[in-house]
């Protein structure tokens, strides 16, 4: 997927104590998983809560409802994201500029 950077690369922290411009990119990187993670946690929960909408509904027609509601829309936030993901690498591999799936200073010669 994107290029992974070590916090500890070489030139990010000086003397064990501060960090320098060439953390930022690992610091994005972690943001950015962490980003994906809390997407498809939120989407898992979406999920479960739309299931016990439904055990719950007992044939309740606005309460079935608003369980479809709640797995259409766990299922579109998670559709956003992998589509983002996917809409950068086709754009990366069309253009031949690999460098668009990395971040950093240096990335793109």
């Amino acid at each position: 997927m994107f290029k992974t950077w070590d916090i500890m690369s070489p030139g990010c922290i000086i003397n064990g104590d501060v960090a320098t411009l060439a953390c930022i990119p690992s610091l994005f990187l972690n943001l950015l998983g962490a980003l994906f993670a809390f997407a498809g946690i939120t989407a898992l929960i979406m999920f479960i809560l739309g299931s016990y909408k439904l055990i719950s509904s007992r044939g309740d027609l606005k309460k079935v409802q608003g369980a479809k509601n709640n797995f259409t829309y766990g299922l579109l936030g998670l559709a956003v994201v992998v589509f983002a993901i996917a809409i950068i690498k086709l754009i990366s591999t069309v253009t031949g500029v690999g460098c668009i799936t990395g971040f950093g200073f240096t990335v793109c010669p």
